[in-house]
């Protein structure tokens, strides 16, 4: 490891893809399901590869070459190595639901008073994505902001253990990956592992005093409570017709009417933890503001987008009961004339039928008109006056026969359903 440390630390470049080899780059041959990356070997080296790491034996001999037995554990242990070069703050931000979106308006609202902020790109979150994360990071980075994922237990606690974080924030604690979690208290302990790990290194984590069992999950951490009215800020919901408007007061430094690029009342939350994090390290609550103002979400993440027949709330990056109740609130509390048009959503275990028809029922009681899609909601709505389809194709069908227009449509399922497809009909 002290050699291929000694090399990054001269390079700063790695890849796990030998089509996307630099002059220099340290290639990782991880194994997938559907190939060995150590195959690829020889050709990283041909295109200039500093290094190759590989988990068996590639039948050429060459210096640059190093066989290890696990490359995704060599992968994770170079970024530690690395990582405990820097000597800066790590923020790690998991949850539910909205962790990319507060990540990202973290990420702006720092970077108005640190010079250089390396957060996450995308969704990189997972076991592989975290340590290319950090191995990306520049060494004269200022702050980072590490995004975690996890659907199973302890995922959460092996990414803490390759980041260090020296402070937390969850987003939330709702109903997603409930088959990998095994139910809702699984789902509380994993995304707990991360003010747990803070806890035990005498961290910091941000705990929005708003939802009950993030309190619960930061008992006995050094932490900063914050929610939409608390001792920071206090943040009023003005409307979310199409955009979100808000009115941010701060004391002792003024108040303002905040209005954002983004959809949805639901994320005036997100907005509070990034400015909760944001006073904390004394950025300038206007430059702040005005940060969340210039923020543009993109990924079919809280995106607005105008075609030529109507308003789409385009959310269709991922879905669970907890994201998706909350997008049909805000859909229901448009004054405009509303559709939804919405998606399976994975991973749910048993709970998936009785979580399906919970949504179905949600959409009825706010008296919302729209479509659902997909074999659970299909299954779910046989027996509710729902319109239902199995598949897109269908729904595509349905839609060209009745097409939407002068509505504000919300199009949200999980990323396996890919409603986005759905945009050109609408």
């Amino acid at each position: 490891m002290s050699r291929i440390l000694e090399t990054f630390l001269k390079t700063h470049s790695v890849s796990t893809d030998s089509r996307q080899i630099a002059e220099g780059t340290i290639y990782f041959g991880l194994k997938g399901e559907r190939f060995d990356g150590s195959d690829f070997a020889a050709d990283a080296l041909s295109k200039g590869a500093s290094l190759a790491i590989v988990g068996k034996p590639i039948g050429i001999s060459d210096e640059r070459i190093i066989q290890v037995e696990d490359t995704l554990q060599a992968l994770q242990e170079l970024a530690l190595a690395y990582r405990r070069t820097l000597k800066i703050p790590f923020l790690a931000i998991t949850g539910s639901n909205g962790k990319t979106t507060t990540k990202e308006l973290v990420r702006d609202v720092l970077a108005t008073r640190y010079h250089r902020v390396h957060a996450t790109k995308g969704n990189l979150n997972n076991h592989i994505g975290v340590p290319l994360t950090l191995l990306s990071m520049p060494s004269e980075t200022d702050f980072a902001v590490i995004e975690m994922g996890a659907n199973h237990q302890r995922e959460i606690a092996d990414l803490c253990s390759i980041a260090e974080p020296d402070m937390g924030l969850i987003t939330n604690i709702g109903k997603a990956h409930l088959e990998g979690f095994g139910g809702v208290e699984g789902v509380f302990k994993g995304k707990k592992e991360l003010f747990d790990y803070v806890g035990s290194k005498g961290g910091l984590i941000f705990v929005n005093r708003d939802q009950e069992n993030l309190i619960r999950a930061a008992e006995g951490v050094q932490q900063i409570q914050f929610g939409l009215v608390c001792d920071q800020f206090t943040i009023e919901v003005l409307s979310s017709e199409p955009y979100l408007e808000l009115r941010v007061q701060v004391p002792g430094h003024g108040a303002w009417e905040c209005r954002t690029k983004m959809t949805g009342a639901y994320n005036a939350a997100n907005i509070a933890s990034a400015l909760s994090v944001g006073l904390y390290h004394q950025v300038d609550a206007g430059d702040a503001i005005a940060a969340i103002e210039r923020y543009v979400p993109d990924n079919h993440r809280s995106q607005v987008i105008q075609t030529a027949k109507n308003t789409v709330f385009m959310d269709a990056y991922n879905a669970n009961p907890s994201s998706l109740s909350h997008a049909l609130s805000n859909l229901a509390a448009q004054k405009t004339s509303t559709f939804f048009i919405i998606g399976d959503m994975r991973e749910l275990g048993e709970e998936s039928l009785n979580e399906h028809a919970n949504i179905l029922k949600h959409a009825t009681d706010l008296g919302l008109k729209g479509i659902a899609i997909g074999e659970h909601f299909y299954q779910a709505g046989l027996d509710m006056s729902m319109t239902v389809f199995s598949d897109k194709p269908a729904a595509i069908e349905w839609l060209e026969a009745h097409p939407p227009h002068d509505k504000t449509i919300l199009l949200k399922g999980s990323r396996g359903m890919k409603l986005e497809e759905l945009l050109p009909f609408l």
